[in-house]
């Protein structure tokens, strides 16, 4: 067999629609919407991913603030940027580009964001609401894994799911999303320092993988007819690679790939997070 593509573009695409005209809608009743965008330093990365999101608000209708800092910005000018789009009006909500260089300090500066402000849905407040089940701005990647299963119909209700990887911008807060009241999958995590890993996702309905170690999951460590998203990715020779091994395509019957799977959806989850903001 041949996995079916969880098609992440396609998909974006279909949900960027949506939501112009969502923000037309709010725009003929006076709401403009605007993303902010904090930047500190040079990273080819993060300048490539932050020009798509500015591309995907230009798209939607969804002004755009950007705000660029030198690699040497100190933690005080960053606090300061921070502050300004907290109390800017035009601001919708913004995100901080991560990894920032080091030296500063990512957590205090995450915390300083105002909650409702935080369209990365990765500051304390919001990952808080998130594990006790309350109302608030949900973190873009595991949204749009659990939107793009959705879109394919692939079922969750009690579907059994092994999560590799324990990042708090994934691993973790997916297992909660997974795991909450209306979703209701069983969810097993696991991590570096996991034995028999591969006992865990030969288990899974779903396998998430996301560790950043290139083609770490091997087409013997997934049952036949299970689904594998693969999110982790590093470059190698100057090219984006996944964590999955491309055999696992053979063995799997959904596969949503890196690059063109859950990467595009993450980006059409900040859009749906501004909206939901603005409403």
């Amino acid at each position: 067999m041949t996995a079916i593509r969880l098609d992440g573009k396609a998909t974006a695409a279909a949900i960027k629609a949506e939501l112009a005209v969502r923000v037309a809608e709010l725009k003929a009743s006076g709401i403009c919407l605007g993303l902010g965008t904090i930047v500190v330093g040079d990273d080819p990365a993060s300048a490539i991913y932050v020009a798509g999101k500015h591309r995907d608000c230009a798209e939607v209708g969804i002004d755009s603030i950007q705000v660029q800092l030198s690699a040497d910005a100190t933690q005080q000018e960053v606090a300061e940027q921070i502050a300004r789009l907290n109390a800017d009006p035009a601001c919708t909500g913004f995100i901080v580009q991560l990894p920032l260089p080091s030296g500063l300090d990512s957590d205090a500066l995450l915390a300083s964001i105002d909650p409702d402000k935080d369209a990365d849905g990765l500051t304390p407040a919001n990952l808080g609401r998130l594990l006790s089940g309350a109302k608030g701005v949900q973190p873009c990647t595991p949204r749009g894994i659990v939107e793009l299963l959705r879109r394919y119909d692939v079922p969750l209700t009690g579907a059994e799911v092994c999560i590799v990887g324990r990042g708090m911008t994934v691993g973790r807060p997916l297992a909660v999303l997974l795991s909450a009241k209306g979703v209701d999958a069983t969810v097993t995590q696991c991590h570096s320092a996991t034995a028999n890993l591969a006992a865990h996702t030969r288990r899974a309905d779903i396998v998430v993988v996301a560790t950043g170690r290139p083609h770490m999951l091997t087409a013997g460590m997934v049952k036949h007819g299970a689904v594998v998203m693969d999110v982790g990715v590093t470059r190698v020779d100057g090219k984006p690679v996944g964590d999955v091994a491309p055999e696992v395509a053979e063995v799997a019957s959904f596969l949503a790939p890196n690059p063109g799977g859950v990467g595009p959806m993450t980006r059409a989850m900040l859009l749906a997070n501004l909206v939901e903001m603005a409403c």
